[in-house]
């Protein structure tokens, strides 16, 4: 079974272009132009949970691409720490700090996608997931860094479940697709639903 509505995706996130390119669904990328940081900022200061913080960047991301008759995806991954939101590394001396903060303990990763259509919000979605590292060494860590290609910084939580995250992972409770950043099987059931095709 086939599901052809056409969409447009507004996200560059790799992981995400994965999952849905490898269903065969049709689809075109187009950038966004929100401040992520701003908006997290502002939404942190009043106090939004996680949960909220994830789905709110995701219909606003959506909501950011303008068009007519054409649905738009947007989607955001959130990780949530003891109540605090982990930031992405912004180099592989940070993402060692992030790596060892999170060594031997669980975190929740919340998935949200949003779609709009006509400008107008049709669907919304969060999944989480809680995702368990192993207790690693200063050794492995690096070890493990070494292993990773520069867009390991692109990575919430500093690895990708799919590829060599799973060395460092070591369980996951929920959904994979949850902790590779989108909540696949709500959206392919909205999908198949949504009647208006391109």
């Amino acid at each position: 079974m086939s599901i052809n509505n056409f969409f447009i995706l507004a996200s560059g996130s790799k992981s995400r272009i994965l999952i849905l390119k490898n269903l065969g669904l049709n689809f075109a990328i187009k950038q966004h132009k929100i401040d992520e940081k701003l908006y997290k900022k502002s939404f942190t200061t009043l106090k939004y949970s996680p949960k909220k913080i994830s789905l709110q960047l995701a219909k606003n991301k959506a909501k950011n691409i303008k068009t007519n008759n054409t649905l738009v995806i947007g989607s955001d991954t959130v990780i949530n720490f003891n109540g605090n939101i982990i930031e992405k590394a912004k180099t592989l001396l940070g993402a060692k700090k992030k790596i060892k903060k999170l060594s031997g303990k669980t975190h929740t990763i919340i998935s949200s996608a949003a779609a709009y259509f006509n400008n107008q919000l049709v669907w919304c979605c969060s999944q989480e997931a809680k995702v368990k590292l192993r207790k690693l060494n200063d050794q492995e860590i690096k070890e493990y860094l070494k292993s990773c290609k520069p867009d390991i910084l692109n990575c919430v939580g500093c690895y990708q479940v799919e590829k060599n995250g799973a060395i460092i992972i070591e369980r996951i409770e929920g959904d994979f697709f949850t902790v590779m950043g989108f909540p696949l099987f709500p959206f392919l059931f909205f999908l198949k639903k949504f009647n208006v095709k391109k």
